[in-house]
């Protein structure tokens, strides 16, 4: 996890320095005319007079003290921007995970369990067009039918929270970005597990737990699809961290405000401070998600142990 975290930040920094000359970038309107004695003072703010190495460490030692500079476009510090929008990915994603897990999971069971049936070839449908159909295809579509055509939820942003958060005045804002976000994990969801399911059931410990006489119910639930669980942990652990970080065309679509219409903004802007601490968080989402998953799998599976 400190490796990735390590190499993430040099791969950050490198691209915020190939994004053009930091002092013309921080310079106002008018700024490729500057001085050298502007220019001087400028770089001598920003540490850009020591070579690259240097400027590497100052950076970090800044990041990890908080500290992710101005934005080139107002001044306003990035922590400040950067804590105003992280509530609406958050939101987003994790309601965009548990949609596609309570959709992918059970169908994918359901399709393994029922092979052949017309629930399996429904499941596999499912499947293959929620993986298939881009999320701004099917974003746009739903804007067109619920929202425009049926008036029925709104076309986007997120809202004003009012009374009890889960009251339907503020969960119809979520609807349509939700499902738009969620369904290509929900089909990953259902392909993976009922790969894992099939595998699973197939195996002769099962054959033999029927053989004894152990109903359908326990057989399915208490032994297939907790073996069968491990691949699908996997999967969502990536998940999660996808669609937390991943929401930049949904937010974009649904005008969201979140993470991934600031990183749409900064790089408009060229405002690449911003843009850094957007890719930066994404990536300790991503690490510390993964983390997390390494832990649990002892927790699921008790033939996996770590010493």
């Amino acid at each position: 996890m400190i490796l990735s975290a390590f190499g993430a930040t040099i791969v950050v920094f490198a691209l915020s320095r190939a994004a053009g000359d930091p002092l013309l970038l921080y310079a106002k309107p008018g700024g490729y005319g500057i001085t050298e004695e502007a220019r001087a003072a400028l770089s001598k703010k920003l540490g850009l007079d020591h070579n690259v190495v240097v400027q590497y460490f100052i950076w970090a030692g800044q990041t990890l003290r908080g500290d992710l500079g101005r934005s080139l476009i107002d001044e306003s510090l990035v922590t400040k921007i950067i804590g105003e929008k992280i509530g609406g990915s958050l939101q987003l994603g994790f309601a965009g995970w548990v949609f596609a897990t309570l959709l992918g999971v059970p169908l994918g069971i359901i399709s393994a369990v029922r092979r052949g049936s017309i629930w399996d070839y429904l499941g596999r449908g499912i499947a293959i067009m929620g993986q298939g159909v881009p999320a701004f295809w099917i974003g746009i579509m739903m804007v067109l039918l619920f929202a425009v055509a049926l008036d029925w939820l709104p076309t986007g942003t997120r809202g004003r929270y009012e009374g009890f958060p889960l009251a339907w005045g503020n969960v119809k804002y979520f609807v349509l970005p939700t499902i738009s976000l969620g369904w290509f994990a929900a089909a990953t969801y259902l392909r993976i597990t009922r790969s894992a399911m099939l595998e699973v059931l197939d195996s002769e410990y099962l054959v033999l737990a029927r053989a004894k006489g152990v109903s359908s119910r326990a057989v399915i639930w208490k032994h297939a699809f907790r073996n069968a669980l491990i691949p699908t942990l996997t999967v969502s652990s990536l998940v999660m961290a996808g669609l937390i970080t991943g929401s930049v065309v949904t937010e974009a679509v649904f005008a969201w405000p979140g993470m991934g219409r600031l990183a749409v903004q900064a790089v408009i802007d060229n405002d690449f401070p911003i843009l850094s601490a957007a890719v930066l968080f994404w990536v300790g989402i991503f690490v510390g998600v993964n983390f997390i998953t390494d832990l649990l799998y002892a927790v699921v599976d008790p033939r996996i142990r770590y010493s």
